[in-house]
């Protein structure tokens, strides 16, 4: 009887214990989105008013994988950004983010403000379990002058020698861009 009880109350503690890691990964989660966010809109705006548009392209094409890097060293996790349509080929979404993209697709249609949208869970991957997490990226005004329909042509020159394979414009403001996505060993 008391191997049974022990049993229990062993389960219940990693019940417990496992809730709390996931809202502190969660916690987690919010500030690196946060964090890189902040930083690659930083270095977005700069380049804006240093250089318009076709200098901003520059700084997503070679700063934001850097500080995606250094954001997930610091916070001992792997962030990213994805799409549906990703610009960047190396940015595509796997199965799970794919999912959690049509999901937050179908949030938006049933009316759910994207700039609220999130996701997260526990999940196995390659035999290991892992926290996931997205967090929806909505389309803004800045956002249209590289993702929008009526690009300037010198902008679409750049695209198309940085990124032949593009297929992330044609947007419209407060359309999903995508999403920041992150994952955690645990």
């Amino acid at each position: 009887m008391k191997q049974i009880i022990s049993i229990v109350l062993l389960a219940m503690l990693t019940g417990v214990t496992a809730a709390g890691q996931k809202t502190d990964d969660v916690k987690q989660s919010r500030q690196a989105v946060k964090q890189f966010f902040g930083q690659l809109k930083g270095e977005l705006q700069s380049a804006m008013k240093a250089g318009g548009p076709v200098n901003a392209i520059e700084v997503c094409s070679e700063e934001a994988p850097a500080i995606a890097r250094d954001v997930s060293k610091e916070k001992g996790l792997q962030i990213g950004r994805t799409s549906l349509k990703p610009r960047n080929p190396g940015n595509a979404p796997d199965q799970w983010e794919k999912a959690v993209l049509k999901e937050f697709e179908q949030r938006k249609a049933n009316g759910e403000n994207p700039k609220k949208m999130e996701k997260h869970e526990i999940v196995e991957q390659n035999g290991q379990q892992v926290f996931r997490y997205m967090k929806a990226i909505p389309t803004g005004e800045l956002c249209l002058k590289c993702h929008g329909s009526d690009l300037d042509p010198a902008v679409s020159a750049k695209l198309e020698k940085l990124y032949p394979e593009d297929r992330a414009t044609g947007y419209s403001k407060g359309d999903l861009r995508g999403a920041f996505t992150i994952i955690k060993d645990l």
